[in-house]
C-alpha cells in the first residue's frame, strides 16, 4: 500500500498543473450542479408540500429517479447534449434532485401545525409565516438533503470523465486503462477528500440549527 501511495505522489509532483485543472473542474461540476439543484428543487419542494395531490406523484417521480444509476443518467444525455461539460452538468443536477426535494417536502411537512397556527394568531401574513417560522423550522431536514445530494454529486462527477466532462475522474479512468492503481489513487484520494470536508461543513451548519431546538 505505501508503494501505491508513494507512486501517486509522484505522479502528482509530476502532473500538478493537470491535476489542479483537474480538482477546479471538479469543483465546479459539483458546485454549479448542487447549486442549480436547490435553486429549483427548493421552492418546488415548498410548494409541493402545500398540495398533497400533487406531492405523491412528485415524490414518486424523484424517488423512481434515484434507482437509476449514476452512470445511466449520464450516458441518457448524450443523445441530446453531446460528450462534454454540458451533459456532465445536466445530469449530476438531475441526481442531486431527489435529495434536496424530498427532504425539502418533508422538512415543510415535519412542522409542527400548532407553531403555525400560532403564528397566523399573532397577526402575520401568510408570507411571514412561510420565511420567519415554517423555513426556518425546516433547514435541519433541508440541510440533511443538500449533504445527501453533495455527497452523491461530489462523488458521481468522477463519472463525467467518461463523457468528456473531466474533473478527478480522468486520473481514474487513466489509471484503469493503464492498470496502474496509482494513478487512480490521484484522482479518488481527493474525490473521497472533498466528500469528508462537504459533509463536515454541511453537518456543522446542521448542528448549528439544531442549537434553538
Amino acid at each position: 500500500m505505501s508503494n501505491l501511495l508513494s507512486g501517486a505522489y509522484q505522479y502528482f509532483l509530476q502532473n500538478q498543473a493537470t491535476f489542479w485543472q483537474a480538482v477546479i473542474r471538479h469543483l465546479e461540476l459539483s458546485g454549479i450542479s448542487l447549486g442549480i439543484s436547490i435553486l429549483i428543487s427548493l421552492p418546488l419542494g415548498i410548494w409541493i408540500s402545500r398540495r398533497a395531490s400533487i406531492a405523491q406523484v412528485t415524490i414518486n417521480f424523484f424517488n423512481a429517479l434515484r434507482v437509476i444509476p449514476s452512470l445511466a443518467i449520464l450516458f441518457l444525455a448524450l443523445p441530446y447534449l453531446g460528450i462534454g461539460f454540458l451533459p456532465s452538468l445536466v445530469a449530476l443536477t438531475i441526481l442531486a434532485f431527489p435529495p434536496v426535494l424530498i427532504n425539502t417536502y418533508t422538512g415543510m411537512r415535519g412542522v409542527d401545525t400548532s407553531v403555525v397556527e400560532a403564528a397566523y394568531g399573532m397577526g402575520m401574513a401568510s408570507g411571514q409565516v412561510l420565511r420567519q417560522v415554517e423555513i426556518p423550522l425546516a433547514v435541519p431536514a433541508i440541510v440533511v438533503g443538500v449533504r445527501l445530494a453533495a455527497v452523491e454529486v461530489i462523488s458521481s462527477a468522477t463519472l463525467a470523465a467518461l463523457i468528456g466532462g473531466g474533473g478527478l475522474g480522468d486520473f481514474i479512468t487513466l489509471g484503469f486503462d493503464l492498470y496502474n492503481v496509482s494513478i487512480m489513487l490521484v484522482g479518488a484520494i481527493p474525490v473521497a477528500l472533498l466528500a469528508l470536508i462537504t459533509v463536515s461543513l454541511l453537518s456543522g451548519l446542521q448542528r448549528l440549527y439544531r442549537i434553538p431546538e
